[in-house]
C-alpha cells in the first residue's frame, strides 16, 4: 500500500497538521509537568534539608536501571520510524513491540520500586517530598501506559496495511509522543534522584 488512506489528502499536508496537533498536546503537557516541577523547586527552597535527606531514601539503582530503560526504547522507536520510512513494515513492528515491552519493564522496575518503599513506610502522605515524588512518578507512569497503548494501536494499524514509505504520520507521532514521555523522566531522574 504505497498511498494514503482515503480521506487524508496529501501526505504531506496530513503530516504537518498531525505534526500541530501534536505539538499543541504536548504544550498542555509541558504546562502539566511544568506545574509540578515548579511545585517541587518551591517547596525544595521552603525545607532544603528535608528533601535532601528524603531524597537519598530512594532506590538510585532502579531510577538509574529504568533510566536506561526508556533511552533504549527510544532507540526502538527511531529504528522503527526509520524502518517504516524504508517501507519495512514488518520491522516497524517488531521495533515498536520492542518499545511496548521495554515500557512493561519500566513499569515493574517502578513497581518493585514503589514496593520496596511501602515496605519502608514511604507513602504518599509520609512529607511533602514523598508526595510529590509519588504524584510525578505515577502521573508519568501514567503516560508511559498511554503511550504503550498508543504504540500498540499503530502495531496492529500497521498488520492491516495502512502504512508505508509513503505514509506513515501516526507512527511518526506516536513515536514523537514516546519521546517526550521518555525526556520527562530524564528530567525526573536528577530532580528526584540525583540532586542531594
Amino acid at each position: 500500500m504505497n498511498a494514503p488512506p482515503a480521506g487524508h489528502g496529501d501526505p504531506r499536508v496530513a503530516f504537518e497538521s498531525a505534526k500541530l496537533g501534536l505539538w499543541t498536546f504536548l504544550a498542555t503537557e509541558v504546562l502539566l509537568f511544568g506545574a509540578l516541577f515548579t511545585a517541587y523547586a518551591v517547596f525544595r527552597a521552603k525545607y532544603p534539608e528535608m528533601f535532601r535527606s528524603e531524597h537519598l531514601k530512594l532506590n538510585r539503582v532502579l531510577g538509574t536501571l529504568n533510566t536506561l530503560v526508556l533511552i533504549t526504547s527510544s532507540l526502538a522507536v527511531v529504528l522503527g520510524v526509520d524502518a517504516i520510512r524504508r517501507g519495512k513494515a514488518r520491522l516497524l513492528e517488531k521495533y515498536y513491540g520492542a518499545t511496548i515491552l521495554l515500557g512493561a519493564v519500566f513499569l515493574c522496575v517502578k513497581y518493585v520500586e514503589w514496593t520496596g518503599e511501602f515496605r519502608h513506610g514511604l507513602y504518599p502522605g509520609t512529607n511533602i517530598f514523598f508526595s510529590l515524588y509519588f504524584m510525578m512518578t505515577g502521573l508519568h507512569g501514567i503516560h508511559v501506559i498511554l503511550g504503550m497503548g498508543v504504540l500498540a494501536y499503530v502495531v496492529v494499524l500497521s498488520r492491516r496495511g495502512r502504512f508505508s514509505s509513503g505514509y506513515h504520520t501516526p507512527v511518526e507521532m506516536a513515536g514523537l509522543y514516546w519521546h517526550f514521555v521518555d525526556l520527562v523522566w530524564i528530567y525526573l531522574l536528577p530532580l528526584l534522584y540525583l540532586i542531594g
